[in-house]
């Protein structure tokens, strides 16, 4: 990564979970820090037909919208296994289409900073928002919540459409790379691929993502399980298969 001056910016987008030393000092500069993999704009999808497919991950069509609606001054993307080959092909079009450094990081951190978050007993939806506001900073909560034996699991991304966590339980762990997330730790591949073999687990990825790949094979092996791919937004369906899953399982019990 080239030298930047940290203390010119004011407005920052990450895309996925760049390293913990660029995110300090964006922090120690009082940066403000947009995620771009959240929803962050309402603006009309055809605004970036030309610059990606409409078949396409979700989260990177979502990337892409908020880049170009949003009024930033850098864009730091993690473009290496932490995150998907997508990224990197994001990063060329961001820097070929918008005026401001599209800086590539790639983020291979291996210190454990724990999931507490991931294991908690709280509503899913409040936990996602949580894990997802934390990677705009280095260092985690002071006040961690203590573990809940699970009833539920979800693994998987952070869904671009949260009302699919609607109906888990709050006793639902979380796992695969939300809870790599979490630890600060998004390339390390034997915690995104563990999971708990005694928990119905819905095994969740974005239609088009390469994790659709792990998911499927995760739910496969796994006794109690519901693969799930959807694509921009959660529907009936979808949210009627994890709602029957779930009572059919005994998790709502």
């Amino acid at each position: 990564m080239r030298q930047h001056d940290f203390a010119k910016f004011t407005q920052v987008g990450i895309v996925g979970l760049p390293p913990r030393s660029v995110i300090a000092r964006l922090n120690q500069a009082g940066v403000a820090i947009h995620d771009l993999d959240a929803r962050l704009v309402e603006a009309n999808l055809e605004g970036i037909s030309p610059l990606l497919p409409k078949v396409y991950c979700a989260i990177l069509r979502t990337v892409v919208l908020n880049a170009v609606n949003l009024q930033l001054d850098a864009i730091f993307i993690d473009v290496g296994p932490g995150k998907c080959d997508g990224a990197l092909h994001v990063a060329t079009i961001l820097e070929d289409t918008l005026p401001l450094p599209v800086i590539r990081v790639i983020n291979t951190d291996t210190k454990d900073f724990g999931h507490p978050l991931c294991q908690a007993r709280q509503d899913l939806t409040e936990k996602f928002l949580a894990i997802t506001e934390g990677v705009k900073q280095a260092q985690p909560p002071v006040i961690q919540p203590k573990p809940c034996k699970p009833k539920a699991g979800f693994w998987g991304v952070p869904p671009r459409d949260f009302s699919l966590l609607a109906p888990f339980p709050p006793a639902t762990h979380i796992y695969g790379w939300s809870r790599c997330l979490e630890n600060k730790t998004p390339a390390n591949q034997a915690l995104e691929a563990y999971c708990n073999p005694q928990v119905p687990t819905v095994f969740f990825a974005q239609s088009f993502c390469a994790k659709t790949a792990l998911a499927k094979y995760l739910a496969h092996r796994h006794p109690l399980s519901l693969y799930l791919d959807v694509d921009f937004n959660a529907g009936g369906s979808a949210l009627a298969k994890v709602q029957a899953f779930l009572e059919l399982s005994g998790a709502l019990a």
